[in-house]
């Protein structure tokens, strides 16, 4: 878990928006400190000035890619659950998603497609991207965010059935080792009517056709 309370509030006024970041400033210098001799031991000088503040802003960044640990998937979807007598297939697709391998903590970034047969409740559609992001948003491997985003919506939505495919590139594979750029990888994952070839077929066709 991050436990990033209590905070302090980092404002960034733009365009007349303000957004604000909240960050534990206890675990912002354990994390900044640790960076600091990481600098130092690649042969970097911390106090540099172009990278004076580099360990804070990696420890903010660090944080934030994985605020997934401290929010609840299930409570995302309880939040906007309606009775509806809507037995049809649901698709979200397109949805991006960022997310950070946990072999070499470097990016893996793609779509996922999510779907699901109601089962006398649907779901605020909005709730889909961040279940998505909820579990994105950890340190993760591609095969287990597929599961863990089609575990939580069947568990809670208790759907006829939930199809999840996910098509990602990571960074781990084309920056360093097998240095692949153009490779994807791609996952899926089914639970109870998506487990039929013609139901799942009717999804994978969805998912890949576009809007005129």
């Amino acid at each position: 878990m991050n436990n990033q309370g209590p905070f302090n509030d980092d404002d960034e006024d733009i365009d007349g928006y303000v957004k604000i970041d909240r960050y534990n400033p206890e675990l912002i210098k354990s994390i900044s400190g640790h960076y600091e001799h990481i600098l130092k031991a690649l042969g970097e000088d911390p106090s540099r000035e172009g990278i004076l503040k580099t360990p804070e802003r990696v420890a903010k960044a660090l944080l934030y890619l994985t605020h997934g640990y401290d929010q609840d998937a299930k409570a995302v979807l309880t939040s906007a659950m309606f009775k509806e007598d809507y037995s049809q297939m649901v698709v979200v697709k397109d949805i991006e998603v960022y997310s950070m391998c946990e072999h070499h903590m470097l990016p893996f970034f793609g779509k996922a497609h999510v779907a699901y047969i109601p089962n006398g409740h649907v779901v605020g559609l909005s709730k889909i991207p961040r279940v998505v992001d909820i579990f994105a948003r950890r340190l993760q491997v591609q095969e287990r965010l597929t599961n863990d985003i089609r575990d939580s919506i069947q568990e809670t939505l208790n759907p006829i059935g939930v199809g999840v495919v996910i098509e990602c590139r990571h960074l781990c594979m084309c920056m360093r080792g097998v240095q692949k750029q153009n490779s994807v990888t791609t996952t899926s994952a089914f639970t109870g009517a998506f487990l039929a070839e013609k139901t799942r077929t009717e999804f994978l066709n969805l998912i890949s056709s576009r809007l005129s």
